[in-house]
């Protein structure tokens, strides 16, 4: 990458200047809302927010005062609360506005719900701390690091690439391997203790250049035993967990019980399907606004050229939104089906959520690709919005977990009982 590149690739340093207090019993369309509300603020910030590598402080400072990284987090830690499927059509909102920006805001923010699962109590109280302002990225896939066990904790150091959501953090989330054992772990560490390499952003990648994906550098930090935990039991494998999870004891809440698989890929779908509906936002607008070039000279959305892909597209992304929302409310139902009388949340349940959410990832691309290839060849100039939705959804069909075959093949192999080989399942 560029000098150049590399400067701009550097996230900001300005702070959110002040956390507000969370308002009681937030309804979640009033939180929809609220996203839909700042959509075309996002998307005339689209072309700096590439450029810096993640949105602007302005819009960051928007995104707390809605109540955005709050959604899933407690209500004991200040919280509010609510359940996957209002998150994430909130999301699909701000995505729509810059499907880079949501995935920054998405990855950020989703993992309270995780440290609010599986975490021990002391460890929730010290992390979410008295202002309940928790946003932590997770590299989860692919342990980076080193890490050795020490009195009273671990030490740990080393880069850990594509931490989404970094820039407006908190904390860090990582996998790390113990040395000397076969033991992976997640850790948590403090902001202070990261540094963040200026490595996106610009023309560093193809897509989700708003992302907020930076890389993350430890030069070495001190993680108390309470901020750890194992990879396994409850949080991946299919381990039960009959006596429920820290979250499910201490919240009362069965959605605590954080089988992530599910909840993990929804977060990265809700950034393509906001895309989708962006592009057809953006294809509906230049058909209103440009004329055939052949006789009859009508308005162009009266052709039947562009009716066909425009109306393949439209229902390619109602179908995948309407599974996305479905696979959350599934979640839902499984958690609270445990709770009420014990049916484990097993790991073919994960995987078969997983698979759905993938498939709808894959529909919100195609409607993407349909509509750039529709719009003629002046969609495809750099800068143009179509152009980048296309580039954001190429970079979501490379990600290791939007892999159809690989996770086709694991939920197979789990339900005929044998193991995955992935995650310790």
């Amino acid at each position: 990458m560029s000098s150049d590149a590399t400067r701009r690739a550097r996230p900001p340093a300005k702070p959110v200047r002040a956390i507000p207090a969370p308002e009681p019993d937030l309804a979640p369309k009033e939180l929809i809302a609220r996203a839909v509300a700042l959509r075309e603020r996002i998307r005339a910030e689209q072309d700096a927010s590439e450029a810096r590598g993640c949105h602007s402080p302005e819009l960051q400072e928007a995104f707390v005062k809605a109540g955005f990284y709050r959604t899933l987090q407690p209500k004991r830690f200040g919280g509010y609360e609510l359940d996957y499927p209002t998150f994430y059509k909130a999301m699909i909102e701000i995505s729509r506005g810059d499907p880079g920006v949501g995935w920054c805001v998405i990855l950020g923010a989703t993992h309270g719900a995780q440290v609010a699962s599986h975490w021990p109590e002391q460890a929730q109280v010290e992390l979410f701390g008295p202002e309940g302002h928790f946003i932590a990225p997770h590299r989860a896939q692919g342990p980076a690091g080193k890490c050795r066990r020490v009195d009273g904790g671990y030490h740990v150091e080393g880069v850990w690439n594509y931490a989404s959501g970094v820039p407006y953090s908190t904390h860090f989330i990582g996998n790390v391997m113990v040395e000397g054992t076969s033991e992976q772990i997640v850790f948590i560490v403090p902001r202070s203790s990261c540094e963040i390499l200026g490595d996106w952003g610009g023309d560093a990648t193809l897509g989700m250049r708003a992302s907020g994906s930076n890389s993350v550098k430890i030069a070495g930090a001190f993680v108390p035993e309470h901020w750890v935990v194992t990879m396994g039991r409850g949080l991946w494998s299919a381990d039960d967990v009959p006596d429920g999870t820290h979250g499910t004891r201490l919240h009362g809440n069965p959605m605590y019980l954080g089988r992530m698989m599910g909840p993990y890929h929804a977060s990265l779908v809700a950034t393509v399907v906001g895309a989708a509906r962006a592009a057809l936002d953006e294809l509906e607008a230049i058909a209103r606004a440009r004329m055939t070039r052949f006789p009859p000279i009508t308005p162009w959305y009266q052709d039947a050229n562009i009716q066909r892909p425009f109306g393949q597209a439209l229902l390619l992304a109602d179908t995948a939104e309407a599974v996305l929302i479905k696979a959350c409310e599934m979640y839902m139902d499984y958690c609270r089906r445990w709770a009420a009388d014990g049916t484990p949340f097993s790991a073919e349940d994960s995987l078969r959520l997983w698979g759905m959410l993938i498939n709808a990832g894959s529909m919100a691309c195609d409607a993407v690709d349909l509509i750039f290839r529709a719009a003629s060849s002046a969609a495809a100039k750099k800068g143009q919005r179509i152009e980048r939705y296309w580039r954001d959804c190429a970079m979501y069909r490379s990600h290791s977990s939007a892999q159809s075959a690989t996770f086709a093949m694991g939920a197979a192999r789990v339900h005929f009982g044998l193991p995955m080989g992935m995650y310790g399942i």
